[in-house]
């Protein structure tokens, strides 16, 4: 055991003094009697960033953790920026999922609010993030704040801020809220007050009202669903927004149907991670349904799996491209008068589709930070299963207006005979085979990421599972349209591509691959084959040259 720092000893014990929270308090008492060194350090040798994903880590004392004094300075230094900058002509709309400490987060975020002079609107109840996305426009407010970790393990809390367009912050206004954060006193010094107006019903309602209005009155709505909320905020509003969209009632997986910070049946509350759904499917196979849905915790993101005789289990999950492209057809067959938009790490199918129905289309950076403010947006997503389908009412991925699109195509489907499989080779036939995979590599030591993208940028490839690399672009100088970020992107003959670059919310470089085969005779199959041993051998060499 490493013996307490004496700086770092100090700075404990200042902490200590100024926490409220008794939880905290006590963890950070037993750390300094028990000289639990190392400990110590890794809570106070560092600070929580706020940056364009705001705040984001595991609860507990110190700089580093998420815990009520970091919330605390959080929300006086976004209010010291509103007031800043003139926005004060509104509310400040606060939501919170049922993570540990949420509710607490979401209440002293509401107080700062009110000691700084400026209305907040508190929600009644854990609710998912699209509800305080659509809020904002809503009730007209200046700002919004969402306390969740969304995906992330039980241990950790997280602090989302919007700005009044709806849509999540992006630079400058991140750096500028971080100076204000750090410009804030002594807890002490930062007032409190009370007052704040409630939301529950009313907003919850309009939110519902909206998604009903997707479907049309004469769509098909006959189908068989099993779903699940991952233990996350979701249920409650899936179950209204299916009824009031006039689709049967889903079956729901009863392990994860309520909210459970400590998300107990899975090892990581993610869709996207192997298992998440498991007893999803377990359920769709007793029930015999025609389609499985999945929302992530705070209920923004969107998961699907279909019947597939060929999968193990007879069931697989779409990967978040294939539903991007299921969606996109869907919604840009029409010709909306609009733009569509992905992120750079997303399939390249999208653009090929808006080409085909006349809509304009733009690449943007990974997060929907970015996809959400794309002027005249009609459809947008990203591969992490984060959809935009109705962008005039909620500016970010919102997975509960997603699943009610997914059922209505789904319906419409099976009324003509189909199946979301017999779609997505409809797409293949029409545009190319657009299969893509993803490497990812979790850390303990964030130094390994630097490292890999260094090892790169040093030594870039010449040629990735057979394809030569054409043309590279170091993101980190942006492009004409793109503004700088961490990333590398490589052109590859044959329109294969592949970006890197270091996960935003994790400890994670992530690795997105895609290759494009023409469909041969309408023989699918034998794409996806040749697909899939292009995307291994692509992988394996970006594996090698990454060094990870």
């Amino acid at each position: 055991m490493v013996t307490v720092n004496e700086d770092v000893r100090a700075a404990a014990e200042a902490w200590l003094s100024e926490d409220p929270d008794p939880d905290t308090r006590a963890e950070l008492q037993q750390l300094l009697e028990t000289d639990a060194g190392d400990a110590l350090a890794d809570r106070f040798s560092g600070k929580l960033e706020f940056g364009t994903a705001g705040l984001r880590g595991a609860v507990g004392a110190g700089p580093n953790r998420m815990n009520r004094v970091v919330v605390i300075r959080a929300a006086a230094g976004l209010c010291a920026y509103l007031k800043a900058n003139g926005l004060t002509d509104g509310p400040v709309l606060i939501g919170y999922d049922a993570r540990h400490k949420s509710d607490i987060f979401a209440q002293d975020t509401a107080a700062v609010v009110r000691g700084a002079g400026l209305d907040a609107v508190l929600l009644d109840r854990p609710a998912p993030t699209p509800v305080v996305a659509f809020g904002i426009q809503h009730l007209k407010a200046v700002a919004g704040v969402v306390v969740t970790a969304s995906h992330n393990p039980p241990q950790d809390n997280g602090y989302k801020v919007y700005l009044g367009d709806g849509s999540q912050i992006v630079p400058p206004a991140d750096s500028e809220i971080a100076a204000a954060i750090d410009a804030v006193g002594p807890l002490a010094s930062v007032p409190r007050g009370e007052g704040w107006q409630m939301a529950g019903d009313d907003l919850l309602g309009a939110y519902l009202d909206r998604i009903a209005t997707l479907v049309p009155a004469d769509a098909p709505r006959d189908l068989n669903v099993a779903y699940t909320p991952l233990h996350g905020v979701g249920r409650a509003l899936v179950e209204q927004a299916v009824a009031r969209a006039g689709f049967a009632e889903p079956a729901v997986v009863a392990s994860q149907a309520d909210p459970d910070p400590d998300f107990p049946t899975v090892s990581f509350p993610n869709p996207e991670e192997p298992g998440a759904i498991d007893a999803a499917l377990e359920l769709a196979r007793a029930q015999g349904s025609d389609i499985a849905v999945a929302n992530d915790p705070d209920a923004d993101r969107c998961a699907v799996a279909v019947p597939d005789p060929a999968a193990a289990g007879g069931w697989r999950m779409l990967r978040g491209d294939e539903l991007g492209g299921l969606l996109g057809e869907f919604l840009l067959s029409s010709g909306p008068d609009g733009v569509a938009a992905c992120s750079i790490v997303s399939s390249s199918l999208l653009s090929k589709i808006a080409t085909a129905y006349g809509v304009r289309y733009v690449d943007t950076l990974t997060g929907f930070k970015w996809i959400g403010r794309v002027p005249e947006l009609v459809f947008g997503y990203e591969e992490a299963l984060g959809y935009c389908v109705d962008p005039s009412a909620v500016k970010d991925k919102d997975g509960i207006s997603t699943l009610v699109r997914v059922l209505q195509f789904a319906a419409q489907a099976k009324a003509e005979g189909r199946t979301l499989l017999d779609l997505l080779d409809d797409l293949a036939k029409k545009y190319g085979l657009h299969a893509t995979d993803q490497l990812s590599a979790r850390v303990e030591d964030l130094s390994l990421i630097g490292a890999a993208m260094d090892r790169l940028r040093a030594t870039p490839p010449t040629s990735l599972g057979g394809h030569a690399v054409e043309q590279v672009d170091d993101l980190n100088e942006g492009t004409e349209t793109l503004p700088p970020t961490d990333g590398l992107r490589y052109h590859l003959s044959e329109g294969a591509r592949v970006v890197v670059r270091p996960s935003g919310t994790e400890p994670k470089l992530k690795c997105y691959l895609e290759v494009v085969i023409p469909v041969a005779g309408d023989d699918v199959a034998a794409a996806r084959a040749q697909a899939a041993d292009e995307l291994a051998a692509i992988k394996k060499d970006l594996a090698a040259a990454a060094g990870i």
